[in-house]
């Protein structure tokens, strides 16, 4: 067995004296996993981190066989982002969830194109912020999780839409959520067609999308380590906001 592909390296961990097991995102292969012999070396190690654009070459002598890879790192975009830890943790955060949510071994081509362009613009030092949390939208729905927004669950509204049941994963309307507001989730305008608003949309937006990716997590018995990793993101988030209104308030006096 054989194929030769490029993709994305999502994390790697040592194995006996001188390997590494490697997981790989391909752009046909899939989530993949394989041994790479000499993966454990001081200078292979600084070659394989998270978000590295790799082309892999995967062989076993049966299918079902862990396999050994032969990488060739194409572009490093950790090194790209030292010294930004808001990006450095929205690209562990990303990489964390394809670990656990992405099926092993299944092609999901368009999803993986959308997740380099994701990566390429965040290590690009382009405003990156609305794109992660559509990219959690896509995540979602390759986990067969996503959400419907496109109208009102209640009243069959297009517009108007403020709201998410996070039970069904429903849109609702200001006009209908009435006294049930305090147990919906807010939905950023960004969601329905409306203007990115910054740093504030984008917490409310990791809100939303945390209770589902968390759901689907739990149902996996795996939350741990792929949360830890967005509980960060969550956190530096949460930083950058009251910094952002300690600042808006001082400018205001």
């Amino acid at each position: 067995m054989h194929w030769r592909d490029q993709g994305c390296l999502l994390s790697s961990r040592r194995h006996g004296e001188t390997a590494a097991i490697l997981e790989v995102f391909t752009a046909n292969n899939g989530r993949h996993i394989g041994l790479l012999r000499g993966g454990a070396s001081q200078k292979m190690t600084a070659a394989i981190q998270p978000g590295t654009q790799v082309m892999v070459e995967w062989r076993a002598r049966l299918s079902e066989q862990l396999g050994i890879f032969t990488i060739e790192p194409v572009k490093s975009r950790v090194a790209s982002l030292m010294g930004d830890r808001f990006a450095l943790a929205a690209l562990a955060s990303a990489c964390a969830l394809l670990v656990r949510i992405l099926p092993e071994r299944a092609p999901v081509a368009l999803f993986y194109s959308q997740t380099v362009q994701f990566m390429d613009r965040l290590a690009g030092g382009h405003d990156w912020m609305e794109e992660y949390l559509h990219w959690e939208i896509r995540l979602l729905q390759e986990a067969g999780r996503g959400l419907d927004l496109s109208r009102c669950v209640v009243s069959g509204e297009e517009t108007g839409l403020r709201y998410v049941s996070p039970r069904t994963g429903r849109a609702v309307t200001a006009t209908v959520a009435g006294e049930w507001k305090p147990r919906l989730l807010e939905l950023p305008e960004c969601f329905v067609g409306g203007k990115f608003r910054g740093i504030s949309d984008f917490a409310v937006g990791l809100r939303l999308t945390g209770h589902f990716i968390e759901e689907v997590l739990c149902d996996g018995n795996y939350p741990e380590k792929a949360m830890a990793a967005r509980l960060r993101l969550q956190e530096v988030t949460t930083k950058l906001l009251r910094s952002s209104k300690q600042t808006n308030l001082s400018k205001g006096q």
